[in-house]
């Protein structure tokens, strides 16, 4: 691969060619879509990232999140191109594409952490949100934000990380790999009902990790302004009041009125919304933000939600929109009021 070079302070952007090699098949989740991002980045010059290939997490990374054994159950799975579950194909590259996928954002954190730079993306597949400890579902195989929140914690040492999650399918995953601790504030806004079927309000972690899992379920047909006043109102003040280290985003694009998979009403615009929300956070807690890739299956939609989401991360010179609450937001508040001031 190529090296790319070093820009001191510019934003970050993680790629590399075997996420081309995961082969799926006709499977929504197919290789096309990192082409499809990347013609739209390169077109706009990549809005000003620089490129750094990712590299493969390594083995005590992934024990972090996963066992050893499960983590073998994959290697042998993708040797075979055997499906780990009906919706999670595997191919021989798909190996090879997984340990980059989860190494991307290991590195980037690694960066932002390192002060390299304030802001990255880890641009790569297979996903990860839906991969719980022991088990690979909804095309994930290595759950990789949490291998890059362990990252964060366990090897440079911080106490709080904050993880969004704007897929519009349940982070059953992260939910499940931090759900008794208090060293993580996990947010997921997702469609619900909607597969994993997983997520609801009443949800809020357990143990030491009771109140830090704010699960927040959006109705079918919910739209931009529903989906902002939920984060404007419920997910900021909470991550605020936990004052993290290091915000990572779940990025997944499919809460989009194009995406074929659900049926909320988001425009690409308004992932340039929900970004500035995470900007203006991250610059009012002097912490760096990264973010994943997720889903998002309607090339166009993907590709240009990316690029607005980039766009607003990077760029300060526009506020977010301010929206009033809803009874969606009402609702929220009101059950989690008892462990956060909303």
């Amino acid at each position: 691969m190529a090296d790319y070079g070093i820009r001191i302070g510019a934003p970050l952007y993680f790629r590399h060619s075997s996420s081309l090699e995961h082969d799926t098949g006709s499977h929504p989740e197919g290789p096309g879509r990192i082409p499809a991002i990347e013609r739209v980045m390169d077109a706009r010059d990549w809005l000003g990232f620089e490129l750094r290939d990712a590299p493969q997490a390594t083995t005590e990374q992934l024990l972090r999140v996963h066992p050893g054994e499960y983590i073998e159950h994959v290697r042998r799975s993708c040797e075979r191109g055997v499906a780990l579950d009906p919706d999670t194909i595997t191919s021989p590259g798909s190996w090879a594409a997984a340990l980059h996928a989860a190494g991307g954002p290991v590195a980037m954190v690694d960066a932002l952490l390192g002060g390299e730079a304030r802001l990255g993306f880890s641009g790569l597949r297979p996903p990860g949100h839906h991969a719980e400890t022991h088990t690979a579902m909804g095309f994930c195989l290595f759950n990789n934000i949490s291998v890059a929140a362990r990252h964060a914690l366990d090897a440079h040492g911080l106490a709080r990380v904050f993880v969004l999650d704007w897929d519009v399918h349940h982070g059953n995953g992260t939910n499940e790999v931090f759900h008794e601790t208090n060293a993580v504030l996990f947010a997921s806004l997702h469609q619900w009902p909607l597969y994993p079927g997983t997520g609801p309000l009443e949800d809020v972690g357990s143990g030491e990790g009771d109140g830090f899992s704010l699960n927040l379920p959006m109705p079918p047909g919910s739209g931009e302004d529903e989906w902002l006043s939920m984060v404007q109102h419920v997910v900021i003040p909470a991550a605020r009041e936990f004052d993290p280290q290091l915000v990572l985003v779940s990025a997944g694009f499919d809460a989009h009125r194009a995406d074929p998979l659900a049926n909320c009403m988001l425009e690409t615009r308004s992932y340039a919304e929900l970004a500035g929300q995470v900007r203006e956070l991250a610059a009012a807690l002097d912490v760096p933000v990264g973010a994943v890739l997720e889903g998002g299956y309607d090339l166009d939609a993907l590709s240009s939600s990316v690029v607005a989401t980039l766009g607003s991360l990077a760029d300060a010179g526009q506020a977010p929109r301010s929206v009033e609450r809803d009874p969606l937001s009402e609702r929220a508040a009101s059950a989690l009021g008892r462990y956060w001031r909303l």
